[in-house]
């Protein structure tokens, strides 16, 4: 999907480093820091956060946002429990 979308093959290899840098958007960065941190610290979605998504979301593309991140989370958990590997 990321490649749909236009990133790098070095952007995908650094993914963990978007913050540092300069290729990706700040509103790429929001939409990566979202995911992160809903997915290793949801309770750091705090208010101070919620003001910074909103620079650069409405309300339904951050909850669209927050969907697709939940059900990529669940269905990670679910073949991870069930300990399937990916196909190709």
């Amino acid at each position: 999907m990321a490649r749909r979308h236009g990133w790098s093959e070095e952007q995908i290899a650094e993914l963990a480093k978007f913050r540092e840098r300069s290729d990706f958007t700040d509103r790429e960065k929001a939409a990566l820091e979202l995911a992160e941190r809903a997915t290793l610290h949801p309770n750091e979605v705090d208010d101070e956060f919620w003001s910074e998504l909103r620079k650069h979301f409405d309300e339904g593309e951050i909850i669209e946002l927050l969907a697709a991140i939940g059900l990529f989370n669940y269905f990670n958990r679910f073949n991870s429990a069930l300990r399937m590997e990916p196909t190709k």
